[in-house]
């Protein structure tokens, strides 16, 4: 799962980078489809990616809820979105500053309310472009949090929940109601339902009804990813876009049935830690290194496009050895201490 998490990304970092071969990029000085016309080609279905994130997502956060109180779920999560964000924040509000043709110069007041997670739904400015997703992740957090583990995650649970957002998706598409759209995410939630169910096909084993859930949200899926993906960009092959939609639950089936186990390489798992910091950092940072090392400096095309990706990775190993690895722990830890007031027994706090 660790290494699909890191494809996951490098799709997402490839698709800004070279797939978007239709219009000149500014840090490039030329279209990407020119200066990497084959790998352009591919790289245009990168954005996909998220949707494998989403599908992971939903796999893993069931399974690292399982057992855990309402309270230790919401810790763990802040302490696990919030460091990295803070620094990547930081770092790209710095390069706005130092290089403002590739980010506009952050406001104080725009860097103040991104601090927070929440300026989509504030309507205000995003500083990091890619955080757009996180967004995405926090309502699945808040929905699968107040209906499955603050009354404990079981099997039963997880399968009502499913089936339930399942219903609520479909219904909501045709709805034109805003806010429950914001609430549901029709257009992402098959994804992270088709991960639930894999989770629980990985941990009880298969059966007809965890299997009906997760062929029910591939169906649901490659709707919603060619009804966005390729009708109002129909330069992407459609087919295409089923097939990695396909190939993203496919995947992660590979990994609930067990068939992976042999894959226990150690670098894995620093592959999957270095994913999320990574994500963070490589889209605005990577075009300031990219405007620098191939028109400051007349580095060709693809030594600067190895080069930015690899000393992105390099930053992401930064960030996760001396920002999540210290500070995460303390995070969560500080966020249980309590100096006044007594436990919460229905909430787990």
């Amino acid at each position: 799962m660790d290494g699909l998490r890191l494809v996951a990304a490098l799709m997402v970092c490839l698709y800004h980078y070279t797939g978007r071969g239709g219009t000149v990029s500014a840090s490039w000085h030329a279209s990407p489809a020119h200066l990497f016309p084959v790998l352009s080609r591919a790289a245009v279905y990168g954005n996909l990616g998220v949707e494998l994130f989403f599908v992971i997502s939903g796999f893993v956060i069931c399974m690292s809820s399982w057992g855990r109180t309402l309270g230790d779920f919401f810790r763990s999560r802040i302490a696990r979105l919030y460091p990295a964000y803070w620094v990547a924040l930081v770092l790209v509000t710095g390069a706005s500053l130092a290089l403002p043709a590739v980010v506009h110069p952050v406001r104080l007041d725009e860097f103040l309310v991104n601090v927070t997670m929440l300026q989509q739904p504030m309507g205000a400015t995003r500083v990091l472009g890619v955080c757009w997703t996180l967004w995405v992740e926090v309502r699945f957090y808040v929905l699968f949090a107040l209906l499955v583990v603050l009354r404990g995650v079981s099997y039963r649970r997880v399968v009502l929940f499913s089936c339930v957002w399942t219903l609520a998706a479909v219904l909501c598409t045709s709805s034109g109601n805003q806010l429950l759209n914001q609430v549901v995410m029709p257009e992402y939630a098959p994804f992270f339902v088709g991960g639930l169910a894999l989770y629980l096909i990985h941990r009880f084993g298969s059966d007809l009804l965890a299997w009906g859930i997760v062929a029910m949200s591939w169906l649901l899926a490659q709707s919603e990813a060619t009804h966005g993906l390729w009708g109002p960009h129909p330069h992407r092959n459609p087919y295409v876009v089923i097939l990695i939609v396909t190939l993203a639950f496919a995947a992660v089936a590979v990994v609930a049935l067990g068939w992976t186990r042999w894959a226990s390489w150690p670098w894995l798992v620093t592959a999957g830690a270095l994913t999320y910091p990574f994500y963070l950092v490589h889209e605005h940072l990577g075009w300031f290194v990219i405007r620098v090392l191939h028109r400051a400096l007349g580095l060709p095309a693809w030594p600067t496009l190895v080069v930015t990706v690899l000393g992105m990775l390099v930053l992401a190993w930064l960030i996760h050895r001396f920002v999540e690895k210290p500070f995460g722990p303390r995070l969560k830890r500080a966020l249980k201490e309590r100096k006044l007031g007594s436990r919460s027994p229905g909430l787990g706090f």
